[in-house]
């Protein structure tokens, strides 16, 4: 009888765990470091419509809340259906993506958002999640000598690349680096040598000349005016002027709540989407912006905890993912209103205002925290 139980738990066929154990398992410290993330872009999208809830602040908290249900059903769902869902939901994040290039809608000069009713979906943050699901899927379970082999990374690399043509043809330039990074680094977590990455490192920086020549006229002036703003200081340098501007003049502890200058004389372009950080550092100075960052790194290294708890390769890799794709995001815009790298266009994770990165980034925590709830299950692709 107890070898029964014994090889049942072994092979992933354990009892199911109840839902008030599932309840007590989740990372309730995590989860408040994500409600105080979300409250600061609640109160700094608030200012930057000059002391209104409308037309972003109010939008926000009602999409916060459907995703922070949405985040704690994710969490408590067995994780054994996410290891089913990995492909179905691959697949139709491929479809959508093919759906923006035949019925999607166009804005900000590039076409990458599907309407469904009120509703505007941008498919791009849906497959994020789709790709680390699918690649923690694969390499679950995989041996190091097949991982070692070439021609066992030759399918999830096709994984990889397929999604991501179909975002640069957007076109998302920012969107489509952040996937080639996560998946990265999800290779790497999994067993892939670093002499590989070496390879295609080099390969890559080789083939940067003829990348140039491929790219669009405008993605081209943002490499440019990232190595001068000052030559076009009212055109393509303006946004990363005027965010240098604001994120130096709020000094140690700011000009005060509803007291930033440049966002409220609108000489801050995107205050409440690429430039928010700008936005709260002209307010709240160096403290405020010490504190968001005070609360991604807790965020980031909570997640990265999970990852070392869990027990099987696919939730390790799930966590780790979304860990990454966390960062990757957030270093990425903050080096971009810093001036630091060129500005791409992407959002500030729980601070920009916008749907579908609000919902799928709460999603994809409620795996992460899905990954400690079923720690314990060192097998879930195993049979039920």
């Amino acid at each position: 009888m107890r070898a029964s139980l014994l090889q049942d738990f072994g092979s992933g066929r354990s009892q199911q765990l109840s839902l008030a154990k599932r309840i007590l398992r989740i990372p309730w410290g995590l989860t408040a470091l994500i409600v105080a993330t979300c409250s600061i872009g609640f109160v700094v999208l608030y200012s930057a419509a000059g002391g209104s809830l409308d037309p972003w602040a109010s939008r926000q908290m009602y999409r916060f809340a459907a995703g922070f249900v949405l985040m704690l059903l994710v969490a408590l769902t067995d994780i054994r259906l996410w290891f089913k869902a990995a492909y179905p939901a691959y697949a139709l994040g491929l479809v959508l993506l093919v759906l923006v290039h035949i019925m999607g809608t166009t804005g900000m000069g590039a076409q990458r958002w599907l309407e469904v009713g009120p509703l505007q979906l941008q498919p791009s943050e849906l497959m994020k999640i789709a790709m680390v699901l699918v690649l923690a899927r694969y390499f679950h379970g995989l041996s190091q000598e097949k991982i070692g082999n070439p021609l066992y990374l030759l399918w999830p690399v096709v994984l990889v690349l397929v999604p991501a043509a179909l975002i640069l043809k957007q076109p998302k330039l920012g969107t489509t680096l952040l996937m080639l990074l996560t998946a990265a680094a999800m290779f790497f977590c999994a067993g892939v040598r670093i002499w590989k990455f070496i390879g295609i490192g080099m390969a890559a920086a080789g083939a940067l000349p003829l990348a140039w020549s491929f790219l669009r006229d405008y993605q081209k002036q943002r490499v440019l005016t990232f190595l001068d703003p000052e030559s076009d200081p009212l055109g393509a340098g303006y946004h990363i002027i005027q965010s240098k501007i604001a994120l130096g003049s709020g000094g140690l502890w700011g000009k005060g709540f509803l007291n930033g200058t440049q966002g409220h004389l609108q000489f801050l372009p995107e205050r409440q989407t690429d430039f928010i950080f700008s936005m709260l550092s002209e307010e709240f100075g160096l403290v405020g912006g010490l504190v968001l960052l005070g609360l991604y790194t807790a965020i980031l290294f909570y997640s990265l905890a999970i990852s070392l708890r869990a027990r099987s390769q696919f939730a390790r890799l799930m966590a780790i993912g979304i860990a990454t794709a966390f960062f990757a995001n957030a270093f990425v815009n903050l080096a971009m209103v810093m001036g630091l790298v060129p500005v791409v266009g992407e959002p500030l994770p729980f601070l920009s205002y916008g749907g579908t990165a609000m919902i799928t980034l709460l999603i994809g925590f409620g795996l992460v925290m899905n990954a400690l709830v079923y720690a314990d299950t060192p097998n879930p692709g195993a049979a039920s």
